[in-house]
């Protein structure tokens, strides 16, 4: 797995399929689910760590649902009139964010700019709710295709926007049953494409404001070593974000094998060489024991932790 995420960490699947269409997808899942394989979907591989003994099951990545377009009006939401002075598009969770940011500035539409830049797919984006310079996926998300994952099986179903289900970092689609956020199970809902609602602006002003913001994340170092992105979600009531807090307790450089809180911000940890998913779990929990003990604030992790983590006889 190892190849399939932006950390470069990861041990084997017992097997992964790429799907072509969404009546692949629906064939693989009733073999898999009929057959009692656990399954996982992956997009882009960002925000996650998947442990050094890999995954069990199947793996079915969406690499291949990469089509972006634009709906019709009166498609504003499922059943339901237009939406006035917006432009709906509708992208596959397959589909990168950088590439959705250039396809929206090749069509003049405006709203998604600040994610310029922001590795990782669609899907993945709308299920963590991701939030760059103070813009978040649910300001323009307005409904999705999407698999539901029941008892008795699973539908492909549309999903609309409901405030109540959103919020800082989080969606809706982050429900999971059992230890393992990956498998589905009953209860699950996957993204397979996303509608947003955007307007129409112009393009070279559009460039402009995501050259600026593509800028600033390699200023900051987001793309100098892999990683899974930013480590730790913030917490507003707290009053300070979690790489204020991580540089506070002296923690930048901080180092267990290969994995490191990146020394030019702390709420980077990087594979800085040959890092095992096992360093950056260990580095994670010494680094949330720090700043608990500094400031009695414990802090969530936005990465999230996949595949086999049991240890055996020798504790490895």
């Amino acid at each position: 797995m190892s190849a399939h995420t932006t950390f470069k960490i990861g041990g084997p699947a017992d097997f992964i399929v790429a799907p072509a269409n969404f009546a692949e997808l629906a064939a693989c899942l009733r073999l898999f689910f009929d057959g009692g394989v656990p399954v996982s979907l992956i997009g882009g591989g960002s925000n996650l760590l998947v442990s050094d003994k890999g995954i069990r099951g199947a793996v079915i990545s969406l690499a291949a649902f990469t089509a972006i377009s634009r709906l019709p009006c009166d498609a504003a939401a499922p059943n339901e009139g237009s939406e006035a002075g917006r432009v709906l598009v509708r992208a596959e969770a397959g589909a990168s964010m950088v590439d959705l940011t250039e396809w929206c500035a090749s069509e003049s539409l405006s709203g998604v700019e600040r994610f310029a830049g922001l590795p990782g797919t669609v899907g993945g984006a709308v299920f963590m709710n991701a939030r760059c310079y103070e813009r978040s996926v649910s300001d323009v998300f307005r409904f999705a295709k999407v698999l539901s994952v029941s008892a008795n099986g699973f539908q492909i179903v549309e999903k609309k926007f409901d405030s109540a289900e959103w919020g800082y970092k989080v969606s809706p689609f982050q429900a999971r049953t059992g230890i393992d956020p990956l498998i589905l199970g009953p209860g699950s809902t996957v993204v397979l494409a996303a509608t947003f609602a955007l307007s129409s602006g112009n393009e070279a002003s559009i460039r402009a404001e995501m050259t600026g913001y593509a800028r600033d994340r390699e200023e900051k170092g987001h793309f100098r070593f892999p990683s899974g992105g930013s480590m730790f979600k913030n917490d507003r009531s707290f009053g300070k974000p979690s790489g204020k807090l991580i540089d506070e307790a002296g923690l930048r450089g901080f180092r267990i094998g290969d994995a490191q809180v990146a020394p030019w911000h702390g709420n980077f940890v990087i594979n800085a060489g040959s890092a095992r998913a096992a360093d950056v779990r260990a580095l994670v929990a010494a680094v949330k024991k720090r700043v608990f003990e500094a400031t009695g604030f414990s802090m969530e992790c936005e990465v999230i932790f996949a595949g086999d983590w049991s240890t055996d006889a020798a504790g490895e």
